[in-house]
């Protein structure tokens, strides 16, 4: 019954962008075509509106990036294109996020790249511990021929075009304790998402993964349910996690890419000129998109800092010994060959 309030929701507030953004003589297509406004824009075309779904409240990193992308779109079409702006997954979660792009029924979305591995398995080597050695390693990956190829793979796949690849980061890990080496998580009762590889992940280190809601998180370390999480530091920060823990270990052993997705639906109806401008406004924004995740990150940082939470540098090789056996149980699975490129790639 919540399910189909909610889809009721959503149809409801798509149908109100369509209709509302035109004013006379306004023609409106499906939904993933975009709200259309006659006369408007240049050369005298259609308006097209459209509607971008994020996961996070207005002024937050993945706002910044969304609203470059907007606000450059705008300049290059002289006002033809532009984009509605939807926060704190106002049409659902992530996955329904990418379904909806994928059946035409939502424009846009800028969101993690969790659920992608549902329909391109490779899409789960996110989840696989220090994976990247670092940040230029990731970028170099993604903006390149394999992330070329992971998007095709994805558009073909769910119908959902990759415009950009912009991010959450790398995680770091919250305890009561110093997390110096692997030997320091052992029994520990680390709360990780509903995942599979994450689990054999902290499994691997010694601890005793729990799968648990993120509602849940704060509740469950006030009350000692769990020791620890793993999550980036702006997320941490804004959660208020640093209230019921006193360190942050930077173990940054997962990277959490995030794209701005287009429907291809959506992308196919545009003239080459409109994809064009879509695509090069996409590139405008991901550069500020990554910045404005630094950006929260150092602030995070330094607000832990003034609030008396202990920063841990760990010994990460320590981890990463112990992490090998993932790789050994999940690269057949995944696919070995995507693993190792990215693994070896020269950045």
């Amino acid at each position: 019954m919540k399910k189909t309030v909610k889809w009721l929701s959503v149809v409801a507030a798509l149908a109100l962008t369509l209709t509302g953004c035109g004013g006379g003589g306004t023609s409106t297509g499906s939904a993933g075509s975009g709200a259309s406004e006659n006369g408007a824009g240049a050369g005298g075309g259609e308006k097209k509106v459209f509607n971008l779904s994020i996961p996070e409240p207005e002024g937050a990193k993945f706002d910044i990036a969304a609203k470059a992308f907007k606000e450059e779109l705008e300049r290059l079409t002289d006002g033809q294109l532009s984009v509605k702006i939807y926060y704190n997954n106002t049409f659902g979660g992530e996955r329904e996020v990418f379904e909806m792009m994928g059946l035409n029924s939502l424009h846009m979305g800028l969101i993690s790249a969790g659920p992608m591995g549902n329909w391109v398995k490779e899409f789960n080597m996110f989840d696989l511990p220090f994976l990247f050695d670092n940040l230029d390693h990731a970028h170099a990956v993604l903006d390149g021929e394999i992330g070329q190829e992971l998007s095709e793979k994805f558009e073909q796949a769910a119908n959902v075009k990759i415009l950009g690849w912009m991010e959450n980061g790398f995680v770091t890990t919250t305890s009561n304790k110093p997390l110096q080496t692997v030997d320091d998580v052992k029994h520990m009762k680390i709360r990780v998402q509903e995942n599979e590889v994450q689990i054999d992940t902290w499994k691997a280190y010694g601890a005793d993964p729990t799968p648990m809601a993120w509602t849940e998180v704060f509740t469950a370390l006030q009350q000692k349910v769990i020791d620890g999480h793993s999550n980036s530091p702006a997320t941490i920060k804004s959660s208020k996690i640093y209230e019921v823990q006193s360190h942050v270990t930077l173990l940054e052993d997962r990277f959490s890419p995030a794209p701005l997705a287009m429907s291809k639906a959506t992308f196919d109806s545009l003239t080459k000129e409109q994809q064009d401008a879509v695509m090069k406004a996409a590139q405008y924004a991901v550069p500020i998109g990554r910045k404005a995740n630094q950006d929260k990150i150092d602030e995070a940082m330094a607000f832990f800092k003034e609030q008396g939470i202990t920063i841990v540098n760990p010994d990460k090789e320590s981890f990463k010994a112990k992490a090998e056996s993932v790789y050994e149980k999940w690269a057949p699975q995944i696919g070995k060959e995507m693993i190792d490129k990215v693994r070896n790639y020269k950045y």
